[in-house]
């Protein structure tokens, strides 16, 4: 009988290796290689669309942005309270070519976000695209201690600010019959209680984020609009990348099947597929991407 050796599992890899912080690059999608692609291929193109991104200034938003920029969108709009936004639609503009505009909006503010969506139906005349990650998170917070005010805000940004948005884009492509797709961010936090971190407020609002999703699915399919969602786990986000988080990555880490945090680009080709002829057939789904956190 062969004895059995206790090997200590493997050193988690490392997600992000020092220097890979700096912002990639983006690359114009060749139209010379699209034409040679294969029928499966060319359904995940996203030529001549036109796409709307919240919160996208930086962080998971823009490298989505990025994602449907090298797959093709002739158009994009970025709607983010952070001043980066404006340079990060620049420099996007300038590697890719796609018409790329900046507001920085609130969207909270329900005129504001109706009267946006207007102006961009002025300069595209369509939207076909709308990737709700516009969001914020209260974490380590007891709910019996948790103040009132911020519990409201949270939930005016994640729940009723991106659902602002939807409705507004959502009318705009009702009136123009355009088949689009909404893509709501979410969480892994909709679906679990995290641990060992308080955050009652956060888990809610993702949860409500996801039943929304399905809601308008089942409402605007009718419309030939594709509503899905995508839930991410833990990422190795340059918000995560901070001294006061080293204890709980570890224990994240350590519950996490894969044994590491996702790349800060691992939502790009998720974001690509939902958004194009690829998953035509799809809507009410929330895909969650997380490593394998949620299956224990």
């Amino acid at each position: 009988m062969v004895p059995m050796i206790d090997t200590p599992p493997p050193s988690p890899p490392v997600v992000t290796p020092p220097g890979a912080d700096v912002k990639k690059r983006a690359y114009p999608l060749d139209e010379s290689v699209v034409e040679r692609l294969t029928p499966t291929m060319k359904r995940f193109c996203l030529q001549e669309r036109v796409a709307v991104l919240t919160g996208a200034g930086r962080g998971l938003g823009y490298n989505m942005a990025q994602a449907l920029a090298e797959a093709g969108v002739r158009g994009m709009a970025i709607l983010d309270l952070l001043p980066e936004g404006e340079q990060a639609a620049r420099e996007l503009a300038e590697q890719t070519g796609v018409d790329v505009l900046f507001y920085p909006i609130d969207i909270t503010q329900e005129l504001v976000v109706q009267q946006t969506v207007q102006d961009i139906m002025d300069h595209f005349g369509r939207i076909d695209i709308l990737i709700n990650s516009a969001g914020i998170a209260d974490s380590n917070m007891p709910a019996e201690t948790y103040d009132m005010h911020r519990f409201r805000r949270l939930i005016e940004i994640n729940l009723i600010g991106n659902f602002a948005v939807a409705q507004a884009v959502g009318q705009a492509m009702i009136r123009t019959n355009t088949h689009g797709s909404i893509i709501n961010i979410a969480s892994m936090s909709g679906s679990i209680v995290n641990y060992p971190q308080q955050q009652s407020c956060y888990n809610a609002s993702k949860a409500a984020l996801i039943q929304m999703t399905k809601s308008l699915a089942a409402e605007w399919a009718q419309y030939g609009i594709r509503v899905n969602a995508i839930s991410p786990g833990y990422m190795d986000t340059a918000l995560n990348r901070v001294p006061e988080l080293e204890a709980e990555k570890k224990m994240w880490i350590e519950r996490t099947p894969q044994r590491r945090l996702g790349g800060v680009d691992e939502l790009n080709n998720l974001a690509v597929l939902l958004a194009s002829d690829a998953s035509a057939f799809m809507t009410g789904s929330d895909i969650i991407i997380d490593g394998g956190y949620t299956l224990w």
